[in-house]
């Protein structure tokens, strides 16, 4: 990914010489537009033919509670890495939150199928290193649009490759069925994703006059409101319902 990241920079457009164009090219952070574009057309082929037709079915197959329920296990199972980018943000409030969701939902909750971390007042929160890194000040760099993975930047790209180094589930041995858990849950996760967002996809590609515009704009907004509530989050270490005499 890296060597992907870097191989960019020959791809790269030179910035328009008119004011307007330029404050417009400076606004998207898209230096890659065209390379992007073309990943987003192919992503979105791949979405017509094969990824929306899979998570049409899955919804049709699976019922809703189900549904939520695999979302619920997925989300427990990525709690290490938000508790690992939390400590990483200097956040240690929201790493015991993420602490406790993970030890509650695991035991209590079946794994996740049930978040009892949610009724017992530890709402989930995300984070990821992608976020961890601008907290710490790190420029996301130009937007980029992998093929199938979707919105991105250099810095979140990187990011998603430290997530992965930090997710415990990648260094399962093997025996006892648990690589093949690992994929499975790795698998349905995904799924379960692309279920959660194809009617959202289904309306930007309907209602959009630039689909591959309105996403750049949603996902680079987002982001940096995570980061700045990441930044703001100044709550005391310990809970609410804690008090000391």
């Amino acid at each position: 990914m890296m060597l992907g990241l870097l191989g960019l920079a020959s791809c790269a457009a030179p910035p328009p010489t008119d004011p307007d164009a330029l404050a417009e090219y400076k606004e998207a952070n898209d230096r890659y537009e065209k390379l992007n574009r073309k990943a987003f057309g192919l992503t979105m082929w791949a979405n017509k033919y094969t990824l929306r037709p899979v998570a049409k079915a899955y919804i049709w197959a699976v019922p809703r509670p189900l549904r939520n329920a695999f979302g619920g296990l997925y989300q427990t199972m990525n709690e290490p890495v938000v508790f690992f980018n939390d400590v990483g943000a200097g956040k240690p409030r929201r790493a015991g939150d993420a602490f406790v969701r993970w030890c509650i939902n695991m035991t209590a909750g079946i794994g996740g199928l049930i978040d009892v971390a949610n009724y017992a007042g530890y709402k989930h929160h995300d984070n990821d290193a992608g976020l961890t890194l601008a907290t710490w000040g790190v420029a996301s760099g130009p937007y980029l649009f992998l093929p199938v993975l979707g919105p991105s930047s250099f810095r979140d790209g990187i990011g998603y490759g430290i997530d992965v180094g930090l997710s415990p589930w990648n260094y399962v041995p093997r025996g006892y069925g648990l690589l093949t858990f690992n994929w499975a849950y790795n698998i349905m996760g995904t799924i379960n994703g692309m279920a959660t967002n194809v009617d959202a996809l289904d309306q930007v590609m309907k209602d959009s006059l630039d689909p591959y515009a309105t996403i750049r704009s949603a996902y680079q907004q987002q982001r940096k409101a995570m980061a700045e509530a990441i930044k703001n989050d100044h709550r005391a270490t310990v809970p609410d319902w804690y008090h000391t005499k």
